[in-house]
Protein backbone atom coordinates (compact mmCIF):
# COMPACT_ATOMS: atom_id res chain seq x y z
CA UNK A 1 0.00 0.00 0.00
CA UNK A 2 1.19 3.27 -0.85
CA UNK A 3 0.56 5.67 1.76
CA UNK A 4 2.32 9.00 0.46
CA UNK A 5 0.63 8.36 -3.25
CA UNK A 6 -2.94 7.88 -1.50
CA UNK A 7 -1.80 10.83 0.95
CA UNK A 8 -1.23 12.83 -2.03
CA UNK A 9 -4.23 12.17 -3.89
CA UNK A 10 -6.52 13.70 -1.03
CA UNK A 11 -7.77 16.96 -1.39
CA UNK A 12 -6.97 19.59 1.04
CA UNK A 13 -10.29 21.36 2.51
CA UNK A 14 -11.70 24.72 1.23
CA UNK A 15 -9.68 27.57 2.72
CA UNK A 16 -11.89 30.14 1.19
CA UNK A 17 -15.22 28.29 2.59
CA UNK A 18 -13.65 27.86 5.84
CA UNK A 19 -12.86 32.26 6.02
CA UNK A 20 -16.86 32.43 4.96
CA UNK A 21 -18.04 30.75 7.46
CA UNK A 22 -15.74 32.12 10.42
CA UNK A 23 -16.88 35.63 9.18
CA UNK A 24 -20.55 34.96 8.87
CA UNK A 25 -20.29 33.33 13.22
CA UNK A 26 -18.05 36.97 13.65
CA UNK A 27 -20.76 38.72 12.20
CA UNK A 28 -23.63 37.18 14.09
CA UNK A 29 -25.02 39.73 16.94
CA UNK A 30 -23.51 37.47 19.65
CA UNK A 31 -19.91 37.65 21.43
CA UNK A 32 -16.62 36.84 19.35
CA UNK A 33 -15.98 32.51 19.48
CA UNK A 34 -18.71 32.38 22.32
CA UNK A 35 -20.06 28.80 21.46
CA UNK A 36 -16.18 28.46 21.31
CA UNK A 37 -16.00 24.16 19.91
CA UNK A 38 -18.84 24.12 18.18
CA UNK A 39 -17.85 27.12 15.73
CA UNK A 40 -14.76 25.54 14.98
CA UNK A 41 -16.46 22.09 13.85
CA UNK A 42 -18.72 24.34 11.77
CA UNK A 43 -16.40 26.02 10.19
CA UNK A 44 -14.37 22.66 9.50
CA UNK A 45 -17.62 21.22 7.98
CA UNK A 46 -17.91 23.93 5.45
CA UNK A 47 -13.97 23.33 4.51
CA UNK A 48 -14.57 19.62 4.28
CA UNK A 49 -17.91 20.20 2.27
CA UNK A 50 -16.35 22.88 0.07
CA UNK A 51 -20.00 25.58 1.20
CA UNK A 52 -20.45 27.51 3.94
CA UNK A 53 -24.27 26.64 3.78
CA UNK A 54 -23.88 23.09 4.24
CA UNK A 55 -26.21 20.54 5.06
CA UNK A 56 -26.16 17.68 7.70
CA UNK A 57 -29.26 16.29 6.45
CA UNK A 58 -28.42 12.61 6.48
CA UNK A 59 -25.98 11.25 9.03
CA UNK A 60 -24.68 7.42 8.86
CA UNK A 61 -23.07 5.66 12.26
CA UNK A 62 -20.97 2.56 11.22
CA UNK A 63 -20.37 0.07 13.35
CA UNK A 64 -17.33 -2.08 12.88
CA UNK A 65 -18.03 -5.34 14.65
CA UNK A 66 -14.61 -7.61 14.80
CA UNK A 67 -13.38 -10.43 17.17
CA UNK A 68 -10.20 -10.56 19.03
CA UNK A 69 -8.08 -13.49 19.52
CA UNK A 70 -6.29 -11.74 22.60
CA UNK A 71 -9.51 -12.69 24.39
CA UNK A 72 -7.85 -16.18 25.06
CA UNK A 73 -5.39 -14.70 27.26
CA UNK A 74 -8.41 -13.73 30.36
CA UNK A 75 -8.17 -10.17 29.71
CA UNK A 76 -12.12 -9.40 29.39
CA UNK A 77 -15.02 -10.67 31.43
CA UNK A 78 -17.16 -11.82 28.37
CA UNK A 79 -16.46 -14.47 25.46
CA UNK A 80 -16.11 -14.25 22.11
CA UNK A 81 -20.00 -14.95 21.63
CA UNK A 82 -20.95 -11.57 22.80
CA UNK A 83 -19.75 -9.75 19.58
CA UNK A 84 -22.03 -11.86 17.94
CA UNK A 85 -24.96 -11.15 19.93
CA UNK A 86 -24.51 -7.80 19.95
CA UNK A 87 -24.08 -7.65 16.19
CA UNK A 88 -27.36 -8.76 15.99
CA UNK A 89 -28.96 -6.92 18.13
CA UNK A 90 -27.28 -3.36 16.34
CA UNK A 91 -29.11 -5.42 13.30
CA UNK A 92 -32.20 -5.34 14.93
CA UNK A 93 -31.77 -1.50 16.16
CA UNK A 94 -31.51 -2.49 20.02
CA UNK A 95 -28.64 -0.95 21.24
CA UNK A 96 -27.10 1.83 22.92
CA UNK A 97 -26.20 3.53 20.00
CA UNK A 98 -29.36 3.06 17.57
CA UNK A 99 -31.19 3.95 20.55
CA UNK A 100 -29.20 7.12 20.87
CA UNK A 101 -28.98 7.46 16.92
CA UNK A 102 -32.81 7.79 16.00
CA UNK A 103 -32.94 10.85 18.30
CA UNK A 104 -30.10 12.32 16.49
CA UNK A 105 -31.67 11.20 13.03
CA UNK A 106 -28.56 9.20 12.35
CA UNK A 107 -28.78 5.63 10.38
CA UNK A 108 -26.63 2.78 12.08
CA UNK A 109 -25.01 0.87 9.63
CA UNK A 110 -23.09 -2.65 11.57
CA UNK A 111 -20.73 -4.03 9.35
CA UNK A 112 -18.97 -7.68 9.84
CA UNK A 113 -15.55 -6.41 9.77
CA UNK A 114 -13.95 -9.78 11.57
CA UNK A 115 -16.04 -11.51 13.91
CA UNK A 116 -15.18 -15.15 14.96
CA UNK A 117 -18.02 -16.95 13.18
CA UNK A 118 -19.60 -15.97 9.98
CA UNK A 119 -23.41 -14.86 11.30
CA UNK A 120 -26.38 -16.50 10.07
CA UNK A 121 -28.95 -13.80 9.73
CA UNK A 122 -29.13 -10.90 6.99
CA UNK A 123 -28.84 -7.44 7.51
CA UNK A 124 -24.94 -6.92 8.23
CA UNK A 125 -22.91 -4.92 6.02
CA UNK A 126 -20.33 -8.15 5.40
CA UNK A 127 -16.60 -6.34 5.22
CA UNK A 128 -14.68 -9.49 6.46
CA UNK A 129 -10.85 -9.55 6.60
CA UNK A 130 -11.23 -12.80 8.25
CA UNK A 131 -12.17 -15.09 11.16
CA UNK A 132 -10.94 -12.82 14.13
CA UNK A 133 -7.70 -11.92 14.73
CA UNK A 134 -4.75 -14.40 16.51
CA UNK A 135 -3.87 -13.24 20.05
CA UNK A 136 -1.73 -10.68 19.95
CA UNK A 137 0.38 -12.03 23.24
CA UNK A 138 1.44 -14.87 21.11
CA UNK A 139 2.46 -13.00 17.60
CA UNK A 140 0.89 -10.64 15.03
CA UNK A 141 -2.93 -10.50 15.52
CA UNK A 142 -2.88 -10.01 11.18
CA UNK A 143 -0.92 -11.06 8.22
CA UNK A 144 0.02 -7.84 5.86
CA UNK A 145 -2.51 -8.91 3.46
CA UNK A 146 -5.70 -9.08 5.82
CA UNK A 147 -4.25 -5.90 7.66
CA UNK A 148 -4.21 -4.01 4.27
CA UNK A 149 -7.55 -5.59 2.64
CA UNK A 150 -8.81 -3.99 6.34
CA UNK A 151 -8.25 -0.42 5.70
CA UNK A 152 -9.22 -0.54 1.85
CA UNK A 153 -12.52 -2.03 3.09
CA UNK A 154 -12.75 1.22 5.33
CA UNK A 155 -12.11 3.66 2.54
CA UNK A 156 -14.53 1.90 0.35
CA UNK A 157 -17.20 1.84 2.44
CA UNK A 158 -17.41 6.00 2.83
CA UNK A 159 -17.31 6.10 -0.99
CA UNK A 160 -20.55 3.69 -0.75
CA UNK A 161 -22.18 6.13 1.88
CA UNK A 162 -21.39 9.16 0.47
CA UNK A 163 -22.77 8.43 -2.67
CA UNK A 164 -25.79 6.92 -0.92
CA UNK A 165 -26.03 10.35 0.29
CA UNK A 166 -25.30 10.79 3.67
CA UNK A 167 -22.79 14.01 4.31
CA UNK A 168 -21.26 13.09 7.37
CA UNK A 169 -20.44 9.94 9.33
CA UNK A 170 -19.81 8.65 12.96
CA UNK A 171 -17.76 5.98 13.92
CA UNK A 172 -18.22 2.85 15.76
CA UNK A 173 -16.96 -0.49 16.55
CA UNK A 174 -17.92 -3.84 18.88
CA UNK A 175 -15.37 -6.65 19.80
CA UNK A 176 -14.76 -7.78 23.00
CA UNK A 177 -11.23 -7.43 23.76
CA UNK A 178 -10.87 -4.64 21.94
CA UNK A 179 -9.55 -1.90 24.49
CA UNK A 180 -6.68 -4.51 24.83
CA UNK A 181 -5.67 -4.43 21.37
CA UNK A 182 -6.22 -0.39 21.21
CA UNK A 183 -4.27 0.03 24.34
CA UNK A 184 -1.34 -1.74 22.92
CA UNK A 185 -1.37 0.11 20.00
CA UNK A 186 -1.66 3.22 21.89
CA UNK A 187 1.15 2.24 24.22
CA UNK A 188 3.22 1.80 20.82
CA UNK A 189 2.17 5.08 18.87
CA UNK A 190 2.70 6.99 21.96
CA UNK A 191 5.76 5.46 23.75
CA UNK A 192 4.02 4.93 27.08
CA UNK A 193 3.84 1.71 28.92
CA UNK A 194 0.93 -0.68 29.05
CA UNK A 195 -0.02 0.49 32.45
CA UNK A 196 -0.42 4.26 31.39
CA UNK A 197 -3.01 2.98 28.29
CA UNK A 198 -4.25 -0.57 29.74
CA UNK A 199 -8.22 1.22 31.44
CA UNK A 200 -10.54 -1.40 32.74
CA UNK A 201 -12.95 -2.16 29.44
CA UNK A 202 -16.45 -3.39 30.29
CA UNK A 203 -15.35 -3.41 33.81
CA UNK A 204 -12.20 -5.70 35.03
CA UNK A 205 -11.49 -6.06 38.49
CA UNK A 206 -7.93 -4.85 39.66
CA UNK A 207 -6.53 -8.77 39.24
CA UNK A 208 -8.12 -8.68 35.72
CA UNK A 209 -6.39 -5.01 35.02
CA UNK A 210 -2.72 -6.17 35.91
CA UNK A 211 -3.28 -9.17 33.70
CA UNK A 212 -4.56 -7.13 30.98
CA UNK A 213 -1.19 -4.80 31.73
CA UNK A 214 1.08 -7.82 31.18
CA UNK A 215 -0.15 -9.25 28.11
CA UNK A 216 0.01 -5.90 26.10
CA UNK A 217 3.61 -5.65 27.76
CA UNK A 218 3.71 -9.09 26.80
CA UNK A 219 2.22 -8.99 23.19
CA UNK A 220 4.95 -5.47 22.63
CA UNK A 221 7.53 -7.97 23.14
CA UNK A 222 6.62 -10.73 21.13
CA UNK A 223 5.93 -8.69 18.23
CA UNK A 224 9.34 -6.65 18.75
CA UNK A 225 7.88 -3.25 19.23
CA UNK A 226 8.95 -1.84 22.08
CA UNK A 227 11.22 1.41 21.99
CA UNK A 228 9.53 3.07 19.25
CA UNK A 229 9.78 7.03 19.20
CA UNK A 230 6.28 8.19 18.07
CA UNK A 231 7.94 10.65 16.22
CA UNK A 232 9.72 7.71 14.02
CA UNK A 233 6.68 5.63 13.30
CA UNK A 234 5.61 6.68 9.54
CA UNK A 235 3.22 4.96 7.55
CA UNK A 236 5.06 1.86 6.84
CA UNK A 237 5.84 1.48 10.54
CA UNK A 238 2.24 2.58 11.76
CA UNK A 239 0.84 -0.28 9.40
CA UNK A 240 3.07 -2.82 10.91
CA UNK A 241 1.72 -1.88 14.29
CA UNK A 242 -1.49 -2.34 13.39
CA UNK A 243 -1.28 -5.69 11.67
CA UNK A 244 0.66 -6.89 14.87
CA UNK A 245 -1.10 -5.53 17.75
CA UNK A 246 -4.42 -4.29 15.99
CA UNK A 247 -7.91 -5.55 15.34
CA UNK A 248 -10.13 -5.89 12.03
CA UNK A 249 -12.40 -3.21 13.48
CA UNK A 250 -9.16 -0.99 14.68
CA UNK A 251 -8.13 -0.96 10.43
CA UNK A 252 -11.44 -0.50 8.78
CA UNK A 253 -12.32 2.55 11.14
CA UNK A 254 -9.07 3.81 9.72
CA UNK A 255 -10.02 3.47 5.71
CA UNK A 256 -13.04 5.42 7.11
CA UNK A 257 -11.24 8.28 8.04
CA UNK A 258 -8.93 8.31 4.73
CA UNK A 259 -12.00 7.58 2.80
CA UNK A 260 -13.59 10.54 4.21
CA UNK A 261 -10.63 12.85 3.06
CA UNK A 262 -10.83 10.70 -0.14
CA UNK A 263 -14.46 11.54 -1.26
CA UNK A 264 -15.29 15.13 0.63
CA UNK A 265 -17.30 13.80 3.85
CA UNK A 266 -16.33 14.85 7.77
CA UNK A 267 -16.21 11.60 9.88
CA UNK A 268 -16.18 11.86 14.08
CA UNK A 269 -14.15 10.21 15.95
CA UNK A 270 -15.69 8.30 19.01
CA UNK A 271 -14.13 7.23 21.55
CA UNK A 272 -10.73 5.59 22.47
CA UNK A 273 -10.72 2.81 20.04
CA UNK A 274 -11.92 5.06 17.28
CA UNK A 275 -9.22 7.52 18.24
CA UNK A 276 -6.60 4.98 18.19
CA UNK A 277 -7.67 4.46 14.66
CA UNK A 278 -7.87 7.92 13.52
CA UNK A 279 -4.38 8.39 14.75
CA UNK A 280 -3.29 4.91 12.43
CA UNK A 281 -5.10 7.34 9.92
CA UNK A 282 -3.26 10.06 10.60
CA UNK A 283 0.04 8.77 10.38
CA UNK A 284 -0.74 6.79 6.91
CA UNK A 285 -2.65 9.76 5.39
CA UNK A 286 -1.95 13.01 7.33
CA UNK A 287 -4.51 15.37 5.25
CA UNK A 288 -7.25 12.71 6.52
CA UNK A 289 -6.75 14.93 10.31
CA UNK A 290 -8.46 18.20 7.86
CA UNK A 291 -11.80 16.10 7.90
CA UNK A 292 -11.99 14.29 11.21
CA UNK A 293 -14.17 15.84 14.25
CA UNK A 294 -13.42 14.63 17.78
CA UNK A 295 -16.77 14.33 19.90
CA UNK A 296 -16.05 13.37 23.34
CA UNK A 297 -12.94 12.51 25.54
CA UNK A 298 -13.22 8.68 26.61
CA UNK A 299 -13.62 7.59 29.90
CA UNK A 300 -10.76 5.14 28.87
CA UNK A 301 -7.10 5.66 30.49
CA UNK A 302 -5.63 6.91 27.64
CA UNK A 303 -8.78 8.52 25.63
CA UNK A 304 -7.07 12.21 26.35
CA UNK A 305 -3.99 11.24 25.29
CA UNK A 306 -4.82 10.21 22.06
CA UNK A 307 -6.74 12.78 21.24
CA UNK A 308 -3.84 15.30 22.23
CA UNK A 309 -1.09 13.23 20.40
CA UNK A 310 -3.65 13.66 16.92
CA UNK A 311 -3.83 17.47 17.69
CA UNK A 312 -0.18 17.42 18.31
CA UNK A 313 0.24 15.65 14.65
CA UNK A 314 -2.27 18.10 13.03
CA UNK A 315 0.21 21.09 14.55
CA UNK A 316 3.29 19.82 13.13
CA UNK A 317 1.28 19.02 9.85
CA UNK A 318 -0.56 21.86 9.48
CA UNK A 319 2.57 23.82 9.98
CA UNK A 320 3.79 23.04 6.89
CA UNK A 321 0.43 25.09 5.02
CA UNK A 322 0.86 28.13 4.63
CA UNK A 323 -2.87 28.89 6.05
CA UNK A 324 -3.71 30.73 9.09
CA UNK A 325 -7.17 29.50 9.46
CA UNK A 326 -4.96 26.51 10.54
CA UNK A 327 -3.74 27.85 13.17
CA UNK A 328 -6.23 26.19 15.46
CA UNK A 329 -6.48 22.29 15.24
CA UNK A 330 -10.14 22.99 14.24
CA UNK A 331 -12.58 20.00 15.08
CA UNK A 332 -10.12 18.07 17.36
CA UNK A 333 -10.49 19.04 20.34
CA UNK A 334 -13.54 17.12 21.82
CA UNK A 335 -16.79 19.24 22.91
CA UNK A 336 -18.05 16.71 25.29
CA UNK A 337 -16.51 15.54 28.69
CA UNK A 338 -19.04 12.86 29.77
CA UNK A 339 -16.76 10.31 31.27
CA UNK A 340 -18.65 7.88 28.91
CA UNK A 341 -16.98 4.48 27.18
CA UNK A 342 -19.35 2.74 26.04
CA UNK A 343 -18.36 2.29 22.37
CA UNK A 344 -20.66 1.35 19.57
CA UNK A 345 -20.16 5.17 18.28
CA UNK A 346 -22.48 6.62 21.09
CA UNK A 347 -20.35 9.85 21.92
CA UNK A 348 -19.76 10.52 18.13
CA UNK A 349 -23.69 10.62 17.60
CA UNK A 350 -23.95 12.50 20.87
CA UNK A 351 -22.46 15.24 18.70
CA UNK A 352 -24.86 15.65 16.09
CA UNK A 353 -27.38 17.32 18.26
CA UNK A 354 -25.04 19.73 19.29
CA UNK A 355 -23.89 20.40 15.55
CA UNK A 356 -27.56 20.91 14.81
CA UNK A 357 -28.18 23.27 17.40
CA UNK A 358 -24.84 24.89 16.49
CA UNK A 359 -26.22 25.11 12.97
CA UNK A 360 -29.91 26.50 14.46
CA UNK A 361 -27.82 29.67 15.16
CA UNK A 362 -25.37 30.09 12.22
CA UNK A 363 -28.12 30.10 10.22
CA UNK A 364 -31.10 31.69 11.68
CA UNK A 365 -29.36 34.45 13.63
CA UNK A 366 -29.64 38.36 13.08
CA UNK A 367 -26.35 39.80 12.16
CA UNK A 368 -25.09 42.84 13.70
CA UNK A 369 -26.04 44.82 11.33
CA UNK A 370 -29.61 44.19 11.24
CA UNK A 371 -30.53 44.85 14.65
CA UNK A 372 -28.51 48.28 14.28
CA UNK A 373 -25.40 47.06 16.58
CA UNK A 374 -21.99 47.82 15.86
CA UNK A 375 -19.84 44.30 15.52
CA UNK A 376 -17.52 43.23 18.33
CA UNK A 377 -13.95 43.26 17.51
CA UNK A 378 -11.30 41.13 18.63
CA UNK A 379 -8.93 42.45 20.87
Amino acid sequence: MDFTQLNAALPLPDFAAMKLAKHKWDDIAKPLGSLGLLEDAVVKIAGVSGDPNFSLKRRACAVFCADNGVVSEGISQSGQEVTMIVAQNLVKKQTSVCKMARSANCEVFPVDAGMAAVPDFPGLISLRAGSGTASIAAGAAMNAVQVSAAVMYGIELASDLKSRGFSILATGEMGIGNTTTSAACAAVLLGKDAADVAGRGAGLSNAGLERKIEVIRRAIEVNGLGGLEPDAIDAMAALSVLQKLGGFDIAEMAGLFIGGARCGIPVIIDGFISSVAALFAAIFAPKSMYYMLASHVSGETAGKAVLDELTRRFVLYSAGINEPILREPLGLAPPIQAGMRLGEGTGAVCLLPLLDMALCVYGGSSSFSEIGMENYTEL
